[in-house]
């Protein structure tokens, strides 16, 4: 018998398009997709989808969640939303939110006509928890379990949101920042530092400027400028609030807050001790996984 850690995992590239815009799908899964409860994995503010969810790191086992998800019975997907990565990039927008959130429904569409899944256990970190939210609202039928790490609803007492809105005139001035080294250092440096190894930084810094040297900046407006910009009491799905103890962004009242107004009872709010905000690139990693897989797997409750 195979054992977990020794399954092959295979990767396939998707293309679908929204409107003019080409947008790239990456999906791994072991042997079959078919038949596999599905996992969409949504990425956030400066980082395309592979980077974040498919990263390999010598010496560090399972640094990739789509695979240690493959590897237990999901079919896993991402894709990179307008402006990122392997996705277009030519038009002249800001590419903010709920444009994310139309990139998710247009990339859902796609795997569903293609005969793959209809609906998505889904979970998004960041910003990709805001697009992820918000295509919980639009798009209720296509949401198994929705996992929201990394969030913000209102911004109200975020320390890394307070000093982002000093720069929104240089977010407003143009519709994309330039990213460097340095720049993917300070995600992990500005909470606290210890929570990540620097390998691991390094490698995703090289994953992430390999395939981009700047970012949109719709996402960094709204979370500065426009927040809240989902409402709680409409996503109906079973939801679970991911937070990490020393993340910046996300405020345990602010959390907590929308975490009351969120109306199905099956819920669950979640500390993850050690993390702070780019929870699959710190040391307590493989902590985040089980925590997820427990969400995903449980089963939906049979009284009501």
């Amino acid at each position: 018998m195979t054992m977990v850690s020794e399954a092959i995992v295979v990767g396939r590239e998707h293309w679908t398009h929204k409107g003019d815009v080409r947008l790239f799908l990456w999906e791994k899964f072991v042997e079959t997709p078919q038949g596999k409860p599905a996992v969409l994995f949504v990425h956030g503010s400066s980082m395309a989808s592979q980077p974040t969810f498919d990263l390999t790191v010598p010496g560090r086992p399972d640094s990739s969640v789509m695979d240690w998800f493959a590897r237990r019975g999901f079919v896993c997907w991402c894709v990179d939303m307008e402006g990122y990565g392997r996705s277009d990039k030519q038009r002249d927008i800001y590419c903010d939110i709920a444009n994310g959130a139309d990139d998710l429904a247009a990339a859902t569409a796609y795997i569903a006509g293609a005969g793959g899944a209809t609906r998505f256990h889904t979970y998004g970190i960041s910003s990709g928890a805001l697009r992820a939210a918000l295509f919980a609202e639009r798009h209720p039928e296509r949401i198994a379990r929705l996992a929201l790490d990394a969030f913000v609803w209102t911004g109200e007492g975020a320390p890394t949101l307070e000093q982002r809105r000093k720069k929104l005139p240089e977010f407003l001035a143009q519709k994309r920042r330039p990213i460097d080294r340095a720049f993917v250092y300070s995600i992990f440096e500005r909470d606290h530092p210890d929570c990540a190894e620097r390998r691991v930084v390094d490698a995703f810094a090289d994953a992430i400027l390999a395939l981009d040297d700047s970012m949109p900046n719709g996402t960094y407006i709204d979370m500065c400028s426009k927040l809240p910009v989902v409402d709680p009491a409409r996503i109906a799905a079973p939801t679970m609030v991911m937070r990490g103890e020393y993340d910046g962004i996300a405020a345990l009242p602010d959390l907590i807050a929308f975490f009351t107004r969120l109306p199905n009872a099956d819920k669950q709010f979640t500390m993850m001790a050690g993390i702070s905000h780019a929870s699959f690139q710190q040391k307590n990693y493989l902590m985040v996984y089980r925590i997820l897989h427990a969400w995903f797997t449980q089963p939906d409750p049979v009284y009501r």
